[in-house]
This record gives structure tokens, C-alpha cells and sequence, in this order.
């Protein structure tokens, strides 16, 4: 499942990604620009804009209720049964690319000596070069992960 997420919604696009879904998002957009990439893109138009979701097909389009982000992760998830496709951690969180796996051996000189012996796994986005590790920051998203988990199968 391909989304386009309106400006209104910066945190859910990060947090759709950081799920694995294919997300984009801009920070400044025109409402004809987030339509036309929709279609063309064949991407799920959200946001909180009535008015701009009454211009789209409903069947591709949703409308994000809450302005809690983890209810709108939420929201999103139900809304399309994403429950079994998620996988965390596999999108570059800059250009939305699918990662690659990337060896110790082969990190060694793209990252830090700290950060080489610290970390265990790496990652590589291969369309703008970054490498991922589980930092300090992991387990923050981890954690956050886990409540929105919880707030899943409370409903």
C-alpha cells in the first residue's frame, strides 16, 4: 500500500514509514500537486482536509480523524488491514527507498568507529547512500512501536 500524506500530517508520514509502508510527504504542497501524485502514483491520498478529499475518489482517500499521531497511525492501519504488513525499520526515513542490508564488514568505513563498535546491524538506502544502525534513538521508536501496538488491540 503506496500513501501520499498531506502537509497537516508530518509525524503519521514518518511513522508510516518507519512501519514500512511507502510514504511520501511534503512539508509544503499545493493541494492539485498531493491529487496528481495520487493518481499518477496510484498512492492513498490522507489528511484532515475535507475539502481537499471531497476532490478524490473515496475509495482512495482517507480521511485521518484524530490529531494524536499514534490514533492516526492507528486509524490508518484498520482502516486498510496493514496489521500483517508491516515491517519496521525497512524504508529510508529521508527518501522513503526500500533498505538493503548492509554487512558489518561493509559499514566499517561508511560510519564513525563509535558508531562501528557499538552498533551490530546496519542498513543502506541505496538511492541517497545513508546508513542505518539501532542507536540510542532505537529504542525510543521501539517503545513508541509497542504503545502503538498496544493501542491496536485495544480496539
Amino acid at each position: 500500500m503506496k500513501f501520499v500524506v498531506d502537509c497537516m500530517l508530518g509525524k503519521l508520514a514518518k511513522w508510516l514509514k518507519i512501519l514500512g509502508f511507502d510514504t511520501v510527504y511534503f512539508s509544503r504542497a499545493e493541494d492539485d500537486q498531493l491529487i496528481q501524485v495520487a493518481r499518477r502514483e496510484r498512492r492513498i491520498l490522507l489528511s484532515r482536509d475535507l475539502k481537499l478529499l471531497q476532490r478524490v475518489d473515496s475509495q482512495r482517500s482517507l480521511y485521518v480523524a484524530s490529531e494524536a499521531w499514534r490514533e492516526q497511525v492507528c486509524q490508518v492501519i484498520q482502516a486498510f488491514g496493514l496489521e500483517a504488513k508491516i515491517n519496521p525499520f525497512s524504508r529510508c526515513l529521508h527518501c522513503n527507498h526500500r533498505l538493503k542490508r548492509l554487512s558489518r564488514q561493509n559499514a566499517r568505513n561508511l560510519v564513525s568507529s563509535f558508531v562501528y563498535q557499538r552498533a551490530r546491524r546496519f542498513a543502506f538506502c541505496p538511492r541517497c547512500g545513508r546508513v542505518f544502525w539501532q542507536g540510542t534513538h532505537f529504542q525510543d521508536m521501539e517503545a513508541q512501536l509497542e504503545t502503538i501496538f498496544k493501542l491496536q488491540g485495544k480496539e
